[in-house]
């Protein structure tokens, strides 16, 4: 299988003054997808812009036609299942099909005490996930939703006319822990990871690799706990978070060593955050977009 590759547009810049040109010309390029992150504010661009993802994804599906489009990745921080279902079925109609949901448990960032709540301990981050993916589940499938959890309600909720998508539109879930993992394999079309997070300053590459290894052997036990088989899940790399930080973007040659390695490990998908300037993500824009166009061709 060849490997798709995509790209991830964070939402800083107002949709008139780069925002838009962005997204239309992550289509030209020929991107897989394109998603964006779903925060209310983000690490070092927190007191500057920052615009909401699903007005975003909308205003990206009415100028774009082929591409994929979606989130990486949604979390119950700020986020209510029965609220978001009818989002998303929204978007999914406006962009004729072409939304994937990546959903994630969510961190200890601004989001998690944006509502004025405390944070969440990571128990109650997992507890709220399970509930949270299996309501939205349910509530993209049928038409009428009564539900009553330990977290989410829903009373009668109506989500006419569903999906355009059947029998809706595809969970690419983040996990890298076992009840995450569970939940990947039980309800996902996609599984997500920016890798070991405790790799990131002092790893290596070598170690990066291992510790994506033992991920994937740990979603093929899910995957079989499941009753699946783990190759019916795509298998998305965020990339940026890894110990080879923006190396790979450094040139073509570098990109598809890094990304020829991890297709090896049975990843079906790479993204790569569009350059941004004076930014974790800065990078060379025609080296970017030469990766874009060259790269996928290297990588069949």
């Amino acid at each position: 299988m060849s490997l798709r590759l995509s790209t991830v547009i964070l939402p800083y810049r107002r949709w008139h003054e780069g925002g838009r040109s962005a997204w239309t010309r992550a289509e030209q390029l020929g991107f897989h997808a394109a998603y964006t992150y779903d925060h209310l504010s983000w690490r070092s661009f927190r007191d500057g812009p920052w615009f909401g993802a699903v007005p975003t994804l909308t205003a990206a599906a009415a100028v774009t036609e082929r591409m994929r489009l979606g989130t990486l990745v949604t979390s119950p921080n700020f986020r209510h299942p029965v609220t978001l279902a009818k989002e998303l079925i929204s978007l999914d109609d406006i962009s004729g099909g072409r939304i994937t949901l990546g959903i994630g448990a969510g961190g200890t960032g601004f989001d998690a005490t944006a509502l004025g709540q405390e944070p969440w301990t990571p128990r109650e981050r997992a507890d709220r996930f399970a509930e949270f993916v299996a309501l939205l589940d349910q509530l993209l499938t049928e038409d009428a939703v009564s539900y009553e959890g330990d977290f989410y309600a829903a009373h009668e909720a109506r989500n006419i006319p569903g999906c355009a998508q059947r029998p809706r539109l595809p969970f690419a879930v983040a996990a890298t822990g076992p009840r995450g993992l569970r939940l990947a394999a039980q309800y996902g079309q996609a599984w997500v990871t920016t890798g070991d997070p405790k790799l990131y300053e002092n790893g290596t590459p070598e170690q990066s690799v291992q510790a994506l290894r033992a991920q994937t052997e740990k979603l093929a036990d899910a995957c079989a706990a499941a009753g699946r088989d783990a190759s019916q899940l795509d298998k998305i790399l965020l990339t940026g978070f890894t110990p080879d930080r923006g190396r790979p973007l450094e040139s073509l040659d570098a990109f598809v060593d890094f990304a020829g390695r991890h297709q090896e490990l049975g990843f079906t998908e790479i993204v790569i955050h569009w350059p941004i300037p004076d930014s974790d993500f800065a990078a060379d824009q025609k080296v970017f977009e030469r990766i874009a166009m060259e790269a996928p061709s290297q990588l069949t």
